[in-house]
């Protein structure tokens, strides 16, 4: 049986650490969705069409990895496309006891199980809001961003 896992996210924008999580979760699951999540009441620094693309864009060479948009509750996604895992990354021990917690509502709402993955040492520095401000100050992202050219345009 095909084993799908859903990496849900905004991604604004996706970083090597993103990209480090997708390498390793790939390599387990037969098909993983990066599932760029829309919230009306979030403002975003890189609109819908330019997440897509560039993380599109980061994958090409990678069929077992889709991308694709949703919006309302991960579990109603995953459900509705028959996926069995939430994938989540981890940076440290913050991170774990935020999706612990998260995990655990998913899982009693929908059955449905969160798999952990930690990234690499050198990416656990890197987060979305971080870079978001490096770029509004007028930093370069890419040694944060992979085909950041394809983002920033």
């Amino acid at each position: 049986m095909k084993k799908t896992a859903v990496f849900p996210g905004s991604f604004d924008p996706f970083t090597k650490g993103h990209e480090c999580i997708i390498d390793k979760a790939s390599k387990l699951f037969d098909e993983v969705i990066i599932a760029i999540g829309q919230n009306t009441s979030k403002n975003y620094l890189f609109d819908l069409e330019q997440r897509l693309e560039h993380i599109k864009s980061i994958f090409s060479e990678n069929d077992n990895v889709i991308v694709d948009v949703y919006s309302g509750l991960t579990v109603e996604y995953c459900k509705k496309i028959n996926a069995d895992f939430i994938v989540r990354g981890l940076r440290d021990s913050k991170d774990f006891g935020y999706e612990r917690s998260i995990a655990q509502m998913n899982f009693e709402i929908s059955g449905i199980e969160s798999v952990f993955f930690m990234t690499d040492p050198e990416f656990t520095p890197i987060n979305s809001t971080i870079v978001r401000e490096i770029h509004k100050s007028g930093g370069k992202i890419d040694l944060f961003v992979t085909n950041a050219g394809k983002l920033v345009k």
